[in-house]
């Protein structure tokens, strides 16, 4: 009798334990998916509200609602569902610069079985017509263009590169574009030389490598006179970076040429207060077998010094780079880059680095 009477106790509390197993909120949507079909970017904002119901037999309590991408906004119901009750998921997509078809996740997290829901909106955005203003963004007294950079990317030392840029004559008379701080290695004009009103014309900048006589990374600025006249910010960025042309040597000349090494790359000199300077050397090294010509040497703010010991390192032999780092005004991690641009084949732009933490002189 007495072990009946504990069966029964582990029966109940067995029943107790799937009873309480089943008090968990059961989140039901009524569709996952939703298609908007075909959109017109000009519509502007999208909306639609996945609606669920709580068919579990305790509230549901939403956590949290993401998105797969900004493009997406979402919102829900803040306040717990009752069993029985209905909640949503709100979702709004801007079809704004984002043409073609489209499918984005929502990912809804809830105390809910499963906790976890994903919901999909899809659909194709039909692009709206651009404007003169959606082609042309950047205005310069009256003479349009999408930017005003010219990026030639890499060239070669030896190599002359094209770069064109159309602009727009957003005004009612013809305009002439002149140009001028033009330095040597480029040369730059007007096609055609004039630009009748509410028409087109393309900027033609040609880049001559071997007459800039530098390496790396390199801007110029060139100011640009609209019908004569120069109006300040009125400027065209031309940037390049200007490599060696290891291509043209044979598998001889590769094997004789001179290569870098480095002891160490990155420097960290710690902490130091405001207004201190950390000077480091790095020991540069030529294990090739012929001259290792040290072309350029840059760092990536004025407050780091570099000064080679020489610009010419013989084979097997190495030179020193010594770096000082000034910290004034600077405050918090630091991490500043060293360029070294030389004739090494396989080394020819090697990155070094100078890291710490600034912090503020303690006030007494």
């Amino acid at each position: 009798m007495r072990i009946f009477h504990v069966l029964l106790i582990g029966l109940m509390l067995s029943s107790f334990g799937a009873i309480a197993q089943n008090v968990k909120p059961l989140i039901e949507f009524k569709s996952k998916t939703h298609d908007f079909g075909t959109l017109k970017e000009e519509n502007g904002k999208q909306v639609y509200s996945f609606e669920f119901v709580n068919k579990g037999t305790s509230p549901i309590i939403i956590k949290n609602v993401r998105s797969s991408c900004g493009c997406t906004t979402p919102d829900w119901s803040k306040a717990p569902v009752a069993p029985g009750q209905k909640g949503f998921v709100k979702t709004t997509f801007d079809p704004k610069n984002r043409p073609g078809s489209f499918n984005k996740s929502i990912t809804v997290t809830s105390n809910s079985d499963p906790a976890i829901s994903i919901l999909h909106i899809t659909g194709t955005v039909a692009p709206r017509v651009k404007t003169v203003l959606d082609s042309f963004p950047r205005m310069m007294s009256g003479l349009r263009m999408p930017n005003n950079h010219f990026p030639m990317t890499k060239v070669k030392s030896t190599e002359i590169k094209e770069a064109s840029l159309e602009v727009y004559n957003d005004t009612d008379s013809v305009m002439t574009v002149s140009f001028r701080r033009v330095p040597a290695h480029l040369a730059i004009k007007l096609v055609p030389e004039k630009i009748a009103p509410k028409k087109r014309a393309k900027v033609v900048v040609v880049y001559d490598a071997s007459k800039k006589n530098d390496w790396g990374f390199v801007t110029d600025y060139l100011d640009v006179l609209v019908n004569g006249k120069f109006e300040p910010r009125n400027r065209f960025t031309i940037s390049a970076d200007i490599i060696e042309d290891f291509g043209q040597l044979s598998k001889e000349e590769l094997a004789k040429a001179p290569k870098l090494e480095f002891e160490e790359r990155v420097f960290n000199f710690g902490e130091l207060q405001q207004g201190e300077k950390a000077e480091h050397t790095f020991l540069m090294k030529n294990t090739g077998k012929s001259d290792l010509l040290i072309r350029k040497t840059k760092t990536s703010c004025g407050c780091t010094a570099i000064s080679p010991q020489s610009k010419i390192i013989k084979a097997g032999e190495s030179t020193e780079l010594k770096v000082v780092f000034n910290s004034r005004g600077k405050r918090g991690r630091q991490n500043k880059r060293i360029t070294v641009i030389t004739n090494a084949p396989t080394s020819s732009s090697v990155d070094l680095r100078v890291m710490g933490n600034v912090v503020m002189p303690n006030a007494n």
